[in-house]
């Protein structure tokens, strides 16, 4: 076996070890599910934990830890599934050993991969409240103001502030144009 970068060559064949590169053999629903996390069972990650990372203590991992590992190891199962599936002649053995070199080789990528996944979902989440939030915010106020009694009592302010206002401003005007500095400048102009 030669490894060479995502390559490993079993029996003259090569063996892509980066899930992504098999892309181009790929649908459009394959693309999708390689992509987003939460496509297999918890259950099925939970039992896969030890295999992929046999020397962590899950019980001391915070949160984010373990959705980061598990999104991993989901992404190890499905880079697996598909191994299996382009090259169905491997045998017992052979498949070990791939899977040994994925590990080892694709760990950290993997991690790497899957975090920025997680904080894409994290952004994406949190946009997605924030747009929650402020149409959740304008219905009520257009359901506030599209009551009968809301219009009832706003219609009166209403007027009352425009009436002011108009009263404020003819007020205004008139004051300036009585306005004894105007008068003493143009008196001592002549």
């Amino acid at each position: 076996m030669i490894l060479q970068q995502d390559i490993i060559k079993i029996n003259g064949e090569k063996i892509f070890i980066n899930p992504f590169l098999y892309s181009r053999k790929f649908d459009e629903k394959t693309k999708i599910w390689l992509r987003n996390s939460g496509q297999i069972s918890q259950s099925k990650i939970d039992l896969n934990r030890s295999r992929f990372y046999p020397d962590i203590n899950w019980e001391i991992l915070s949160l984010n830890e373990k959705l980061l590992k598990d999104t991993t190891i989901e992404l190890f199962l499905k880079t697996i599934e598909i191994i299996k599936i382009f090259h169905p002649y491997l045998k017992l053995e052979e498949l070990l050993e791939v899977e040994k070199k994925l590990i080892y080789y694709k760990k950290i990528a993997f991690e790497k991969w899957s975090r920025k996944e997680l904080i894409k979902k994290n952004r994406l989440l949190i946009k997605e409240k924030r747009k929650l939030k402020r149409d959740n915010f304008f219905n009520t106020w257009y359901k506030w103001l599209a009551l009968k009694e809301t219009q009832k009592v706003l219609f009166p302010i209403f007027v009352i502030i425009l009436t002011s206002t108009l009263i404020g401003w003819f007020a205004g005007v008139s004051k300036n144009s009585c306005n004894p500095y105007f008068e003493s400048s143009f008196s001592n102009q002549l």
